[in-house]
């Protein structure tokens, strides 16, 4: 018999367990969270906010660097990489304590240890059979992911993941990066910048393959000018890790790099859960199965984020905590469209998208229009010294849908959501082009974008 029983245990505290377990409490249920490790999982303290951190800094000494040309003169710059981990530890610090207040504020129980699935759907906490049993009315499964490691490389000394990349705590002479997507890119950005030197690896053709091959190219060639050789196409050889150095041959030559960073995937984190045993099924991809309302095959149990189909998202998880918490309180929800989750990643120059890129878009048999402009052509980029990047809408000429937005600039992760919201809401890329932005601002940008679009671009 359960020593303790809730109306919903959250097993992980991540963006999606916490923001999961803070709706539920809103809800009027008694509310409780496993979590194995520190609370606000990999994200807070591993992965996303100390990625953010040291891409700042990366961003301050960029900006330092070029303030001459705004007549403030600099005798030269310098990287104390211990200020770096100092700034990163404060922001995980500041920002895991406010998830730890919002707990105590929403009276969540906190309950420290690995939690796994019983078979008849409750939580033990700890691996063993005979660990405490806490009975869950509903159970969220919020677990995040693991990273996959390749080329017979084993995980530690030499060889990084991003999330142990971000962990350093002394700035590598030279890097290696597997891996061009979002996590890869920005790994590469941040410490080429910083003064690595960084080749960064791709398979595919592009780098941040997922993105419009426009946007693609024209972030590769800032991330190109950041201390950063990119290789596309990149067929590696073989790896070899000692405890000095990481040799990688591809191409016919090897190379000698202090450290690698495997950036070419992840898994679920479902190992020792039990999910079997309680019959919660999964994909062929290892994936849990769930519908629109974040429900699994089996009754009372719901899993979100990483552990579920659809993009690796923090703020995509949080939704889906969201969706599975008013559904266990019995409230409509609807399913998420992912195809207009936006993504963003933070190299320099930022790149954000949702929907159709132009390929897609057209070998979907619909008939495009395409507006772009370069974000140099409104007034603020060149009033704050970053005229770098551009912004493209793919839209549907018949109805005037938004069928997707691009943008590389400094400020894409911000301009990106006017045009989700206009999605959304079911307006097209003409309501956006008629919509009074203010100047001078980048926004004016995703305007001019949008006339562009719609056949009368002013500045361009």
């Amino acid at each position: 018999m359960a020593d303790r029983s809730f109306d919903c245990v959250v097993i992980g505290s991540g963006p999606g367990g916490y923001v999961a377990a803070i709706r539920a409490a809103q809800l009027g249920m008694k509310t409780a969270v496993v979590e194995k490790d520190r609370v606000g999982g990999r994200c807070l303290n591993y992965a996303c906010i100390p990625a953010k951190a040291v891409l700042r800094a990366a961003d301050v000494k960029t900006e330092v660097e070029d303030a001459g040309s705004f007549g403030i003169e600099v005798e030269g710059t310098s990287v104390d990489f211990s200020g770096v981990a100092a700034h990163r530890e404060k922001v995980v610090k500041t920002l895991t304590s406010g998830v730890s207040f919002l707990f105590d504020k929403n009276k969540i129980e906190l309950i420290e240890g690995h939690g796994a699935l019983t078979d008849d759907a409750s939580v033990r906490i700890g691996a063993q059979k005979d660990g405490e049993e806490i009975e869950a009315e509903k159970v969220v499964i919020a677990v995040g992911s693991v990273p996959k490691p390749v080329l017979g490389l084993k995980f530690g000394g030499r060889v990084l993941g991003t999330e142990t990349a971000w962990a350093l705590d002394e700035l590598p002479g030279s890097l290696a990066v597997i891996g061009a997507g979002a996590s890869g890119t920005e790994v590469a950005s941040a410490f080429g910048r910083l003064g690595t030197d960084v080749v960064l690896l791709e398979a595919l053709d592009q780098i941040l393959p997922l993105e419009d091959e426009e946007i693609a190219r024209t972030c590769a060639r800032e991330i190109g000018k950041q201390n950063v050789e990119i290789v596309t196409g990149a067929k590696i050889e073989s790896a070899k890790a000692s405890k000095d150095d990481v040799k990688l041959a591809w191409g016919g030559e090897e190379r000698s790099f202090d450290y690698v960073c495997i950036a070419a995937g992840r898994g679920p984190d479902l190992e020792a859960l039990g999910i079997e045993d309680a019959g919660v099924k999964t994909d062929d991809s290892g994936l849990i199965q769930v519908d629109g309302a974040m429900r699994t095959s089996r009754e009372g149990v719901y899993a979100i984020g990483d552990a579920v189909p659809g993009p690796a998202l923090a703020h995509k998880a949080s939704d889906e905590g969201v969706i599975a918490v008013e559904d266990a309180a019995g409230k409509e929800t609807q399913p998420i469209d992912y195809r207009f989750v936006p993504a963003a990643t933070f190299c320099h120059p930022q790149v954000a998208s949702f929907g159709m890129t132009e390929k897609e878009a057209r070998d979907a048999g619909r008939d495009v229009v395409v507006g772009k402009v370069p974000v140099g052509a409104v007034g603020a980029p060149t009033v704050y010294g970053d005229r770098t990047g551009m912004i493209k809408i793919v839209g549907d000429a018949e109805y005037g849908e938004l069928l997707g937005g691009h943008i590389v600039c400094v400020k894409a992760a911000d301009l990106i959501q006017e045009l989700v919201n206009a999605q959304v809401l079911e307006g097209g890329y003409s309501e956006v082009a008629h919509t009074i932005h203010p100047h001078p601002a980048f926004a004016e940008a995703v305007m001019e974008a949008a006339r562009a679009a719609d056949g009368w671009l002013i500045h361009g």
